[in-house]
């Protein structure tokens, strides 16, 4: 690339961790002067660039160096070796109301966050009625920033960062400052720093948020740029690493997967599985990919008429779906151990980590001979289609049409 907003040369960067350090003229004469620390490589031999007006991401597990190099562009730190050239004027949202004064009130606080990011006092004075409004703080921008609750320091922080106008923006981590509100604000203005063309580096872990914003991400590995390329792809390709085949939570006394279960008894579900489209169990299915659920039950005495019931959750409680067998498949009777399968030739679910929820009932649903929840635990990994925000995918397709001559009909 010949037109680099951001050009970063053979960089590297290590800390000190000390195991040991002096903390007296005695402990420094017992060692000679000489603190006992290791060196920790953050970042080695770093190279790339960000096009002109682009949305680019830095992705990465923690520890990664992410923010490491992040800073190193925005000049908090030092590379040691190598070389960082920024094109244009530059903004970074790092850590928001850095450089606020407790004792100092909203209004003070601008001006001073302000002139730190390199706007003189006439331009703030042109653009304070516009970021106090953006941070929703008219009533109480004249009273000290210690009174603020955290979310109108940040919020306040948010405003005067992003109303500076640079060419090049340095974001880590602060996507998801405020309430609902707030949060649209903050998506529209990113929309209209993107439209203008401003250079927009991104350091998430919302994976989610880094497909939508940003056209290229490169994944940080250990310091070094392990890959680069179109966001997407790259996204896959971490999750793909990042998400081990899954292993089973178990009781150390029963063996038994963990999870609150209850019921009257007589039947029982005594494992899940869940069956790749190879027939193998696997923790692990790829996004529309066949997938067989399997319910294996074990019964005290025949049960007539079995209803099985399967709910699946996200971790943070969302519930994704919640069929049962009641209007597709009825035994007349089960006994003994057998199980029950239930099967979908295109798994529509987005890639992420599930909770298996399973019930075994009768057919009026008055009795419950067992009801389990998080029964098991898997993951999805990418797949196809290529969909990335919600839950489900609605794998369907998209087509351009020409309206019929003379208007609507």
């Amino acid at each position: 690339m010949t037109d680099a907003a951001v050009r970063i040369e053979n960089v590297s960067k290590s800390f000190r961790l000390y195991s040991e350090k002096n903390t007296s003229l005695k402990s420094a004469m017992l060692r000679g002067g000489r603190a006992r620390y290791e060196v920790f490589p953050a970042l080695h031999d770093v190279s790339l660039e960000i096009p002109r007006g682009s949305t680019f991401a830095l992705i990465g597990a923690n520890g990664s160096g992410k923010s490491t190099l992040l800073k190193c562009i925005a000049r908090i730190l030092r590379p040691e070796t190598g070389k960082i050239t920024v094109a244009g004027k530059m903004s970074a949202l790092l850590e928001l109301g850095a450089g606020f004064h407790p004792d100092l009130s909203g209004r003070e606080n601008v001006f001073l966050n302000a002139s730190i990011l390199g706007l003189s006092r006439k331009q703030v004075v042109q653009r304070f009625d516009e970021i106090v409004q953006f941070a929703g703080l008219e009533r109480f921008i004249d009273s000290p920033v210690k009174n603020y609750s955290s979310g109108m320091y940040v919020r306040l922080g948010f405003a005067v960062a992003i109303n500076v106008d640079p060419e090049v923006l340095l974001v880590d981590e602060v996507l998801a400052v405020g309430d609902e509100s707030f949060q649209q604000k903050c998506n529209e203005r990113f929309a209209y720093l993107r439209e203008i063309g401003t250079t927009i580096v991104v350091v998430s872990h919302s994976l989610g948020v880094v497909r939508t914003l940003c056209e290229q991400a490169a994944w940080l590995e250990s310091g070094v740029v392990r890959d680069l390329g179109p966001t997407s792809r790259i996204i896959d390709e971490y999750v793909e690493v990042m998400h081990p085949e899954r292993v089973a939570v178990r009781d150390a006394e029963t063996g038994e997967a963990t999870g609150h279960r209850w019921g009257e008894g007589g039947a029982r579900i005594e494992r899940v599985e869940i069956l790749a489209a190879n027939g193998r169990a696997t923790r692990r299915v790829r996004m529309g990919e066949s997938a067989t659920f399997r319910l294996h039950y074990a019964c005290d005495e025949p049960v007539k008429r079995p209803v099985f019931g399967l709910g699946v959750h996200r971790l943070d409680g969302v519930h994704v779906t919640g069929i049962n067998s009641r209007e597709t498949c009825v035994p007349r009777e089960i006994s003994g151990r057998g199980h029950m399968d239930f099967s979908t030739d295109a798994l529509p679910i987005l890639p992420g980590t599930y909770d298996v929820t399973v019930a075994l009932m009768d057919y009026s649903n008055l009795r419950v001979y067992d009801h389990w929840n998080h029964a098991h635990r898997f993951d999805i990994a990418p797949g196809l289609p290529k969909e990335c925000q919600g839950v489900i995918a609605m794998a369907g397709t998209w087509r351009v049409g020409d309206e019929p001559k003379g208007g609507r009909r």
